[in-house]
């Protein structure tokens, strides 16, 4: 991977032998990853692992200690106005104004991406719709249910058109049938070329918008690939064993060759075969469980 790779259209987000040190600590140590224009990327790992700080890097919040940066072609250092112009970010805080009403909080948006006046008007209409939140415009976001609040963030996010959308954690705290509509809006997105990067704790989560996943762990990428891949490396075939209050897991390369091996015991009680899942490798090669 070169600069050169780096600024053709072709990659959506670059980072090359990027570190961040805070008090003489790498936090993200060596990291060299590409996510392709059009594709949904999923950022995993464990708490304090390196990702938020990752995130932050490439929307332009802090400056990466050491490495290269490109989104949408241009340097986060060099040109970080022009990454912002291209970009759309939801943070995991909820950060719309309670005070100010839906409408508003579009419209201060808008006036910040100086979107003219009539342009403004019609993609505050199209986004507020696309989200089903026209019929709240004039409400004052705080009255908002948690979920409202997210998707009133997503359509903000999208005002100004940006080519790649961050979602850190876009459903935390969300009850599942408000999950579910959020997932629907963002698979929506990415079908119609949105490049996607998401974090999440969520397993089935990433399993459903991801195309592909990439996992950090103690600042590191320690792999990468589809989730059929992923589980491919490590085997396809899981036989779960319970030990008291925790569970033993083996892999195998399928589900034949574990119930092979489950044949082999006469006493099967508390053994169980299945196959293998994103989270089963995310505790495998991290060992950490999921928070």
């Amino acid at each position: 991977m070169n600069h050169s790779y780096c600024q053709t259209c072709a990659t959506a987000v670059c980072l090359q032998g990027v570190y961040k040190v805070y008090n003489r600590k790498p936090v993200v140590q060596d990291l060299t990853l590409a996510i392709e224009r059009g594709e949904a990327f999923g950022l995993l790992g464990p708490n304090g692992a390196g990702k938020s700080t990752t995130i932050r890097m490439v929307t332009t919040l802090t400056r990466p200690s050491e490495g290269d940066i490109w989104v949408a072609g241009c340097n986060v250092v060099k040109q970080p106005l022009e990454v912002r112009r291209r970009i759309g970010v939801v943070l995991q805080q909820v950060s719309v104004d309670g005070d100010l009403t839906v409408w508003e909080n579009m419209e201060f948006h808008g006036r910040l991406h100086h979107i003219p006046l009539a342009e403004r008007r019609r993609r505050i209409n199209y986004w507020l719709e696309y989200v089903e939140l026209t019929e709240r415009r004039d409400d004052p976001a705080k009255i908002l249910s948690g979920g409202m609040k997210r998707r009133l963030q997503i359509a903000r996010a999208l005002l100004h058109q940006p080519q790649i959308l961050f979602l850190d954690e876009p459903t935390v705290g969300l009850d599942p049938q408000t999950r579910r509509k959020l997932w629907a809006i963002i698979r929506q997105l990415n079908q119609d070329g949105m490049t996607i990067v998401l974090t999440s704790h969520y397993m089935e989560e990433v399993e459903y918008l991801c195309q592909r996943v990439g996992i950090i762990d103690g600042g590191k990428l320690i792999a990468q690939g589809t989730v059929p891949e992923l589980r491919r490396q490590l085997g396809e075939g899981l036989v779960v064993k319970q030990l008291g209050d925790r569970w033993e897991h083996k892999f195998f390369p399928d589900l034949a060759a574990a119930n092979a091996y489950l044949a082999n015991f006469e006493d099967k009680t508390g053994l169980l075969v299945r196959p293998s899942n994103l989270e089963d490798v995310f505790v495998e090669l991290t060992g950490h469980q999921l928070d």
